[in-house]
């Protein structure tokens, strides 16, 4: 469950006019803080990623999967998509034993080398034109941003 700090903070961005990405990556930061912290620990930077992608679109945020995305994230972006709709409380049982789970995993594996393998990694993968139009995109915002 994110802290209501980090969905003000998501709605702020909103509001702002921000991109969903950006809205979400504040998610994804309460999600490394709390494994740095050790609330909870998990396997792999790109699990704190991809639970904080997750709080994020149950949250509200209209977050699309990935282009490449596979056939089971797909299905569980539409899950999350629907959670965020319904107000239906979270199970007990269920959020008792995801914590639990996430307990027994590591949590030295959000550290600040590691982040910076799994953004390089990622950026890698990107093509050229991918970054360009992510630049223009921000160099748009920052015109639209510094005007009002």
């Amino acid at each position: 469950m994110p802290d209501k700090r980090t969905i003000e903070k998501a709605r702020k961005d909103e509001q702002e006019g921000k991109s969903a990405s950006t809205q979400a990556g504040e998610f994804v930061h309460d999600e490394i803080e709390k494994v740095r912290k050790g609330k909870h620990g998990v396997r792999s930077v790109k699990q704190a990623i991809a639970i904080g992608l997750s709080e994020a679109r149950r949250s509200g945020v209209e977050l699309p999967p990935p282009k490449n995305a596979s056939p089971e994230l797909k299905k569980k972006t539409k899950q999350d998509e629907e959670k965020a709709r319904s107000h239906k409380p979270v199970s007990q049982k269920r959020s008792r034993a995801r914590i639990k789970a996430l307990k027994k995993e590591p949590t030295n594996t959000v550290s600040h080398k590691a982040l910076s393998k799994q953004a390089k990694s990622a950026a890698k993968k990107r093509t050229a034109s991918d970054r360009s139009a992510v630049a223009k995109k921000a160099a748009r915002t920052r015109a639209r941003n510094k005007n009002s």
